[in-house]
C-alpha cells in the first residue's frame, strides 16, 4: 500500500454566480488538467437569504455532468426536460447535460434561513459530449451510511466503498464521491483506485492529511499562551486538498474531529474547451453551441 501525498492546499475563494448568489469555489475554470474529470467545484453556504434567494435562473448546459449535494435548507430544480424537484437536505441530483439543457436551480432557506449544498461539474467524454440529457434526484435516505467502530462515518453518495454502493450511478467519470467523519484525534485510511486522480474538501472540523510523523499541511490554527506559540498543522474549513499518486489517502483528526468529501475519477485527458456552463473538445465547437443558442436549436430532439 502507498500513501498518496499531498501535492497541494488551498482555499476555496469568495465569488458569485447565478443572479447574485455568495459562494465559495474552490476550484473551476483554469488548469482543467489539475483535477481531471473534474471541471468545478462549489460550495455554496450561506445564513443570509439575500445572498442565495435570488438563485440560479434558467441557464443553459452542454457537455458535462453536474453532481448536487445538499446538506441544509433545499434546492428547487426546473429544467428543459420537464423535470421538477426540490432536494433537501442530504438528497443528491445527477444531470447530464450531454447535448443541451436549459435548468434553474433556486435555494431556499431552511427554518433558521441557512444554505448549504455543493456542486461538482464531471466532464464528459468527446464521444458523449451530445449524449441525450438525462435527471436524477435521490433522498437521503436511499444513501448508504456506515459507521466503523470507532465512530467514523461514510456516506457512499457515488461509487463503492466498503462493500457498499451509492445510489447515483451512470456517470460517465465514474467517479467516487464520499462524505466522511472520522472523530477527534483518530488516525485512518480509505482506500482509492490508483488509475483515479483525487481530491479532499474539508467543511468541518480540521485535519492533517500528511505523514501524522511529519506535520507539514496548512497553517489554519495556533493557540498563543503568553510568548508560547502552539501551532496545530490541520487543514480546516473550506480547504481543499489535492492528492497525488498512491492507493490510500491518509487522515488525523484534529480535536473537534473533522468532515470532509473525498471524491476521485479517472482521467479523460481529452482538451478543454470551455465557455461558461458549455465545455467542449474545442473551440468550433463552442462556437456551434453558441449558434445553437442563437437560433434555438440549442435543444436536441429525443430519439
Amino acid at each position: 500500500m502507498s500513501i498518496r501525498p499531498v501535492l497541494s492546499e488551498s482555499r476555496a475563494q469568495p465569488t458569485m454566480e447565478g443572479a447574485g448568489v455568495h459562494l465559495h469555489r474552490a476550484f473551476g475554470f483554469t488548469e482543467p488538467e489539475a483535477f481531471d474529470p473534474f471541471l468545478m467545484f462549489d460550495d455554496f453556504r450561506n445564513d443570509d437569504p439575500r445572498h442565495y434567494q435570488r438563485g440560479f435562473p434558467w441557464h443553459p448546459h452542454r457537455g458535462i455532468e453536474t453532481i448536487t449535494y445538499v446538506l441544509s435548507g433545499s434546492v428547487e430544480h426546473g429544467d428543459s426536460l420537464g423535470n421538477r424537484g426540490i432536494l433537501s437536505g442530504g438528497d443528491v441530483q445527477w444531470m447530464t447535460a450531454g447535448s443541451g439543457i436549459l435548468h434553474q436551480e433556486m435555494p431556499r432557506g431552511d427554518a433558521q434561513g441557512r444554505m448549504h449544498g455543493f456542486q461538482l461539474w464531471a466532464n464528459l467524454p468527446s464521444q458523449l459530449k451530445m449524449t441525450a440529457p438525462r435527471y436524477q434526484d435521490v433522498t437521503s435516505a436511499d444513501i448508504p451510511l456506515i459507521q466503523d467502530d470507532d465512530g467514523t462515518i461514510v456516506k457512499v453518495i457515488v461509487g463503492e466503498f466498503w462493500g457498499k454502493r451509492g445510489p447515483v450511478d451512470g456517470i460517465a467519470a465514474e467517479p467516487q464521491y464520499l462524505d466522511i467523519f472520522v472523530p477527534a484525534g483518530r488516525r485512518k485510511t480509505f482506500r482509492i483506485d490508483t488509475r483515479r486522480r483525487a481530491f479532499a474538501y474539508v467543511f468541518e472540523g480540521a485535519g492533517n492529511f500528511r505523514d501524522a510523523g511529519k506535520p507539514q499541511g496548512v497553517l489554519l490554527e495556533k493557540e498563543v499562551k503568553g510568548e508560547e506559540v502552539n501551532i496545530r498543522d490541520l487543514s480546516g474549513n473550506r480547504t481543499l486538498v489535492r492528492f497525488g499518486a498512491g492507493d490510500e489517502v491518509t487522515v488525523t483528526a484534529g480535536p473537534q474531529g473533522i468532515r470532509f468529501l473525498l471524491i476521485s475519477g479517472a482521467p479523460i485527458q481529452e482538451p478543454v474547451a470551455w465557455h461558461g456552463p458549455i465545455v467542449m473538445n474545442t473551440q468550433a465547437e463552442i462556437r456551434q453551441a453558441m449558434a445553437d443558442l442563437r437560433n434555438g436549436t440549442f435543444i436536441k430532439p429525443a430519439h
